[in-house]
């Protein structure tokens, strides 16, 4: 999935094997194999092209994020005391962050970085951001959900 948001257009098998093997060798058959295992559990849609597929993430990266911190507090028995948790790891940059999606999400974009009406949160324009509910629900709380192939999330 690294890969394919990086890209951030539909690829090719052969595009992301030629990536990849910039930095290491890695059989074409093993990122089509990777690629087809996301397609089927929904991570990404495929369209064809000729004889070969042409790969698209489902969701942002941000939405799958959104959707694990969802899952992981929806698992809480108490929801206060995991937020205030979390919130006592998070440096003061994420804290800021927070107060600034907060702001954008009640519609509020005084103060969030960037002013002057054109509010972004960490430097992305928020009409980039997908709701959280557009990604698919986390199977595993991995990181990223091509890792379990090739134990290097590509």
């Amino acid at each position: 999935m690294t890969r394919v948001w990086k890209w951030n257009r539909p690829v090719t098998v052969r595009e992301v094997l030629e990536d990849l093997q910039r930095e290491r060798s890695i059989a074409y058959t093993t990122v089509m194999t990777v690629l087809d295992n996301l397609h089927h559990k929904g991570w990404v849609r495929r369209e064809a092209e000729g004889r070969a597929y042409r790969y698209e993430a489902v969701s942002t990266r941000a939405a799958y994020a959104a959707a694990l911190m969802n899952d992981a507090w929806s698992q809480s028995d108490n929801a206060a005391a995991a937020l205030v948790a979390f919130f006592g790891m998070m440096s003061d940059e994420q804290r800021q962050a927070l107060r600034d999606a907060v702001r954008i999400v009640e519609g509020t974009t005084e103060g969030a970085i960037g002013g002057s009406g054109t509010p972004e949160v960490a430097g992305e324009v928020p009409d980039t951001v997908q709701a959280p509910d557009t990604a698919p629900a986390p199977e595993t709380r991995d990181e990223n959900p091509g890792s379990a192939r090739d134990g290097h999330g590509r």
